[in-house]
């Protein structure tokens, strides 16, 4: 298949050179040094599940370079997604399709809206990667894992093709999912009280889910996410909520979340289209929402400043 990664960050750089090292025809989206290392020394990729160099990669910072392909992995930051769906456009062709693997849940809308149903995937991943240099990715927890489906819940072609590219990869777990939307949404809960969390308190997840304290409040933020998903009709239950809890227990204590990394560093975050996201959704469908509520007003001054610079 011909793959076209549309941002090539952590996630992007991590499960497109995956399919580049498994055969798979995969042009990498970047910029910057980041993009020149890649055309010159190829996408570097350390992980705990196995380090791998693609080389030579194929690599541009032009899209109508590329010409329609087969298939969009689409894993830039929330905040970037209006001016990607205008960058992409120059890869849809009849038979393309988008997966997107971003954080959040406003842009499946978005995306729907500016190319059609029958154009996008639900799509979702697991993983803590980051671009550790210019033409390096460093994976350092959490077992790779990435799930797609159709909108509709049913089974198609191009879901069985591109789950047989996938499978035949190394490093990662591949499912496709028949209720994507759900899966979506238990990502969510997962990754915007994660984020929330451990943004608001400066501390990597070892440290706040052993606090008595910052144990509960996690929770709680688990659990206004179910509410939220509740009010629009995706079944997040306390077995959803215990589900995640039993997770972080499992995770390397020293992980952080991308969101709380940048907030940390003073970049732009993701904290619009997690928690921001989060507190409109609530709003709207009038659901108390305390524990994001606090975390949002938190971090917003210092999300302001990050973006006035």
């Amino acid at each position: 298949m011909k793959f076209a990664i549309f941002g090539t960050g952590g996630v992007g750089g991590y499960f497109g050179g995956r399919l580049a090292q498994a055969g798979e025809d995969v042009t990498f989206i970047a910029r910057g040094n980041h993009l020149s290392a890649i055309q010159r020394a190829g996408l570097s990729v350390e992980s705990i599940s196995g380090d791998f160099v693609v080389h030579p990669a194929k690599a541009t910072d032009s899209p109508q370079s590329v010409g329609y392909v087969d298939a969009v992995i689409l894993a830039v930051k929330a905040w970037q997604i209006e001016e990607a769906v205008i960058q992409m456009k120059a890869l849809i062709g009849a038979n393309t399709v988008i997966i997107p693997l971003l954080n959040g849940i406003e842009h499946m809308e978005m995306l729907v809206n500016a190319f059609g149903r029958e154009y996008v995937l639900g799509g979702l991943c697991r993983i803590s990667v980051f671009v550790a240099d210019a033409g390096r990715i460093k994976h350092v927890g959490i077992d790779p894992y990435i799930a797609f489906g159709e909108l509709d819940g049913s089974k198609s072609e191009r879901v069985s093709k591109l789950f047989a590219a996938f499978k035949n990869t190394s490093g990662l777990t591949v499912e496709t999912s028949e209720n994507v939307e759900l899966a979506m949404w238990e990502k969510y809960l997962f990754i915007a009280a994660f984020s929330g969390v451990g943004a608001v308190t400066r501390v990597p997840v070892g440290i706040f889910r052993s606090i008595p304290e910052t144990r509960a409040m996690f929770r709680r933020a688990l659990e206004e996410v179910a509410l939220v998903a509740n009010s629009r009709g995706i079944a997040l239950t306390e077995k959803s909520v215990q589900s995640v809890m039993d997770r972080i227990d499992q995770t390397q204590p020293d992980t952080m979340a991308s969101m709380q990394k940048d907030i940390l560093a003073g970049k732009p975050s993701e904290l619009e289209s997690q928690t921001g996201a989060l507190v409109r959704m609530a709003r709207a469908a009038d659901v108390s929402v305390p524990t994001h509520e606090f975390i949002y007003a938190s971090l917003l001054p210092m999300e302001k400043k990050a973006r006035e610079k």
